[in-house]
């Protein structure tokens, strides 16, 4: 049974950073695809970061583009999401989320695409 168990959000004031992780167990972490969205109540989950499995191919939603970055250790399987110059509207419960094929060679935005499922963690960022 694959487990995803997200960590690292917070509250933290407008322009500043925080490190999630996302620590991944019962798959073969190396060969899926892994992704990060986010979502306010009341709005559809939303794409923010992919990553493939070798994390040669990464996507970023225009939001977050120059702001964000993801990158992976697939010796931890882990993926991790570096948030910077974080902004009010960026405050979310953040999700990560692998792919329900190996290898695939994408790219992936939908959340569609993803077929686990971690529990998100909280980030609350004031103005």
């Amino acid at each position: 049974q694959v487990q995803l168990v997200e960590s690292g959000g917070g509250l933290v004031q407008a322009g500043g950073s925080l490190r999630l992780s996302c620590a991944a167990s019962g798959l073969t972490f190396s060969a899926y695809y892994m992704g990060w969205f986010r979502q306010t109540p009341g709005k559809e989950r939303e794409f923010v970061a992919t990553i493939n499995w070798s994390g040669s191919s990464i996507r970023y939603a225009d939001s977050v583009k120059g702001r964000f970055s993801i990158s992976r250790d697939n010796a931890k399987n882990t993926v991790y999401l570096q948030t910077n110059s974080l902004k009010p509207e960026d405050t979310a419960v953040y999700y990560c989320a692998a792919d329900k094929r190996p290898y695939y060679s994408g790219p992936l935005y939908s959340a569609n695409s993803f077929g686990s499922w971690g529990q998100g963690t909280q980030v609350t960022v004031s103005s």
